[in-house]
């Protein structure tokens, strides 16, 4: 039977903001030709959405139940359909019962159809479809169904199958929406103005890494780590690093959010993607970023019920868990989810290092970490309601999260400690407000609270060797220095983030923000005599504030698109300080600064386009820089915001398909150059935040990737060389001018393959086999002009590969996936910040369900 199919302008509640309807579309090619522009067809043939077409269909097992009962149904399913035509999910809309549901989904999430198409360019689609199921008349069934389901009385056999529905190819009564989605929000961001990467984790989450390594498998990001899984890390992003680079959860700052203890650690199976800003941030972020800003948005999807969860098993006596799961109450649109997570690990991979023999003399031994243990876990509960007329989100979210390591030597690993622990919990609540307050008007708000504890203790007497034995009693506690160290430090703090957009015209926009963050931190040394004063008791607050505005255009068609923005800094501190002669004096103080920027695109094709941007940023020192962490970081109340002129220039090629395959590149050239850059330094127990007076980097990263037809094989590999140097010629380091900054690689390099088939054991399954190798070139951990070539410590070249093999199978709405992967399957020697040994070859494995 061959039908019309007739399309709806009925849209979903609360809206899609990533959804194209097919509707005015329609509309425009039913009118009258009125003399269109050539410029102006151009643009809409661009513009012209073509729906999906069914060109295979499977038809339904008919439930035994029903048959025997001759009762038929109708089930209308929502169909996710993918860019080469294949159903990825299949939801029931308006259920049949009496098994036809579930029926209707296995035999959907079969169907092929030809892709729906935006101009000439593939694109997934969402479309209603529904499975009619009826039966034979039951007088006078066809001689050939009366044979194929009837078998003969002589020959005894199985029981007869039921026989297939015989399924409505086509939308059946009453006509049935289509709906056409654009692109994705990762794509849309991509094709901004903005210098941003998006990075989807969806692969990802199905593999072992954490989000460190995802972070580091991408193009100008480097990680660096203190040790295993639970050390601290340093994201650097084109050459700047640390807390040059803000970090975001949801548009909340990390810290804020419950994630105190760094990105690493946060875990990858609760990031859908990860949204990496290259020097150039946003407004609606409130950051005064120096690098960069980096942010992980979760599970942005509301609807129906989800539920997902992971465990991983690895070396080192490494376990990770993740929960999660959602529920939207349709008719009053009540939402809630939750989502937790555990992570242990023993740490006690093998390291090289120099003990004393029996003599006396130091000789290279290789021993295991007998002190690095770390075990995280927390939670968050998110209740509110969307898709309500004055409220599309209104959500409180409310969380607890708690980390506990060992500190197992010095920051050169060069002393062993054997009881020195450091802990960090973090508890509070934000509620978010998003509404739009016209067609043209919307607001957005996120305000909250977040409460810090954090401990850090240094109470043995003893002294202890790279074999965990104490080898001799102290005199006093404290294995770093000759004191006994038992901190707890306490900080309260109060944000808001808060954005107005206004779309006075097509293609025209403006922006504000408001983003206040207020902290009071105060603290004890409970092993400090109480006739010694105390500095970490003094109540120290810090009031940081960003305002900023932009304007964006997108003339053209939007074939160009400029953001021009202006941003203000307010910062006021208030503290005391202890000085040399033992007396306290208030120090209190406000800087003011302000920025600028803008940021270029121009679209060649939907696909290919060039960008520039540009930024004159500041950043103002945060709580941890300015007054410490409360362990090895101390603090430096003197610090300066540091500023930097901020570049990037770039080419993209988002994809390119051809008979040979689909095809991509990026190529991005940028320069940062700074003025009282922060940068951590050691002095080998202990880390201080200093102002070097003036730096700058100036490099290229490019990337290339390639996928074959029919996705069989993808290869990708990137690059990226960065000239980061001293340009101070006086002050603290003006010796050193024209020196490398010390102690951060220059040159990486990796490289992925994959291999994967489809439809293997059953429909739908995915076995995929993947190889990635990272490279680091060799570079110095001092300032390169001090002592002879053959006597500088130096960083080895380093090349690690990574072997993974994975799993997949779907089920109706679910999935469940397994992952063995080999990190450093060659078991190479790897060192990173101040010369820390990393872990070596390491097996994991992973189990992820989703429901």
């Amino acid at each position: 039977m061959v039908r019309t199919r007739r399309f709806s302008c009925t849209g979903w509640a609360g809206g899609l903001a990533l959804v194209l309807s097919v509707c005015p579309t329609a509309l425009a090619q039913d009118a009258e030709p009125s003399g269109p522009s050539p410029a102006q067809t151009s643009a809409t043939t661009e513009r012209t959405v073509h729906p999906p077409e069914l060109i295979e269909a499977v038809e339904a097992a008919y439930p035994a139940e029903a048959r025997a009962a001759r009762r038929e149904g109708r089930v209308v399913l929502k169909l996710r359909i993918d860019v080469a035509g294949r159903v990825t999910k299949a939801e029931v809309v308006e259920p049949g019962g009496n098994g036809f549901d579930e029926a209707a989904q296995e035999a959907a999430l079969q169907f092929r159809f030809t892709p729906a198409r935006r101009g000439d360019k593939a694109v997934a689609a969402i479309i209603l479809y529904a499975y009619e199921f009826r039966l034979p008349p039951e007088s006078a069934p066809p001689p050939e169904a009366q044979s194929a389901i009837t078998p003969a009385a002589s020959e005894p056999g199985p029981e007869p199958a039921a026989p297939a529905a015989q399924a409505m190819v086509g939308p059946a009564k009453p006509s049935i929406d289509v709906t056409v989605r654009g692109a994705s929000e990762g794509d849309r961001l991509r094709r901004s103005a903005q210098a941003v990467q998006v990075i989807e984790t969806e692969e990802a989450q199905r593999r072992t890494a954490d989000l460190g390594e995802v972070l580091a498998r991408s193009e100008g990001v480097g990680v660096r780590r203190e040790g295993g899984l639970g050390s601290n890390a340093r994201l650097s992003l084109n050459g700047l690093t640390g807390d040059q680079i803000r970090f975001f959860l949801d548009g909340v700052p990390l810290d804020l959010a419950g994630y105190a203890h760094g990105i690493t650690n946060v875990p990858v199976n609760l990031v859908e993607r990860i949204e990496v800003y290259r020097g150039v941030v946003p407004v609606r972020f409130g950051a005064d970023a120096l690098g960069g800003a980096v942010n992980l948005v979760t599970d942005a999807d509301v609807r129906g019920t989800h539920a997902s969860a992971s465990y991983q098993v690895g070396s080192f006596k490494t376990y990770r868990l993740t929960l999660s799961a959602r529920h939207l109450h349709e008719p009053t649109g009540f939402f809630a989810r939750v989502n937790g997570f555990y992570d242990y690990t023993r740490n006690d991979y093998p390291i090289d290092v120099e003990v004393f023999d029996e003599q006396g003399r130091l000789s290279p031994a290789r021993v295991h970490r007998f002190h690095d243990g770390y075990r995280a876990g927390g939670g968050s509960v998110e209740v509110g309601f969307v898709g309500r007329p004055r409220a599309e989100k209104l959500l409180l979210r409310a969380f607890y999260t708690e980390h506990r390591r060992d500190v197992q030597h010095n920051a050169l690993m060069s002393v062993p400690y054997g009881a020195v622990t450091y802990g960090k919990q973090s508890a509070g609540a934000h509620l978010r407000y998003a509404n739009p307050f016209s067609r043209r008007t919307r607001f957005d708000a996120v305000a909250g609270y977040t409460y810090t504890h954090r401990e850090f203790q240094d109470l043995s007497t003893c002294r202890y060797d790279w074999f965990g034995r104490c080898v001799f009693e102290l005199p006093q506690r404290g294995e770093i220095e000759a004191r006994a160290i038992d901190q707890a430090i306490e900080q309260h703090n109060v944000f808001a983030r808060l954005n107005l957009v206004w779309n006075p015209a097509p293609w025209h926009s403006l922006r504000f923000g408001l983003s206040p963050t207020y902290a009071i931190r105060t603290g004890k040394d409970h092993a400090i005599p109480a006739d010694e004063y105390d500095p970490l008791t003094a109540q120290r607050a810090l009031l940081s504030s960003v305002v900023g505005a932009e304007y964006e255009a997108r003339p053209f068609a939007g074939k160009l698109a400029n953001i021009a923005f202006a941003k203000a800094y307010v910062q006021m501190a208030r503290t005391k300080e202890q000085l040399p002669n033992g007396n306290l004096r208030d120090l209190d103080r406000t800087t003011q600064r302000g920025g600028i920027g803008d940021s270029l695109r121009f679209r060649f094709t939907e696909a290919f386009y060039a960008k520039a941007s540009y930024e004159y940023a500041t950043r103002l020192p945060n709580p941890e820089e300015m007054f410490g962490n409360g362990a090895l970081i101390i603090e430096n109340l003197h610090l300066e915001p540091e500023a930097s002129h901020n570049v990037n220039l770039g080419l993209t090629l988002e994809r390119a398909e051809t008979a040979a395959g689909l095809f991509r590149f990026n190529v991005n050239g940028f320069g940062r150059f700074a003025e009282n850059l922060i940068v951590l330094l050691s002095n080998g127990n202990y880390f201080q935040h200093e102002n070097v007076l003036s730096a700058r980097s100036v490099g290229v990263e490019a990337s290339l990737g390639w996928t074959s037809p029919g996705d069989w094989v993808a290869l990708d590999g990137y690059a990226t060389w960065h000239d980061f140097r001293n340009t101070a010629s006086e002050g603290a380091f003006g010796k050193f001018e024209g020196d490398r900054i010390p102690n951060r690689p220059y040159l990486f390099a990796g490289a992925s393959a994959r291999v994967q088939g489809s439809d293997l054991l059953r429909p739908r399954d995915v076995l995929s086999l993947t190889w990635q190798a990272r490279y680091v070139e060799a570079y110095f951990r001092g300032w390169e002009s001090i002592g002879a070539i053959d006597s500088k410590l130096v960083i080895p070249s380093q090349l690690v590969h990574a072997l993974a093999l994975t799993y997949s199978m779907k089920h109706g709405d679910g999935s469940v996936s397994g992952t063995l992967e080999v990190q450093n399957l060659t078991d190479e020697k790897v060192f990173d910040s101040f010369g820390v040994q990393q872990p070596g070859r390491a097996a994991n494995a992973k189990l992820v369900l989703e429901l």
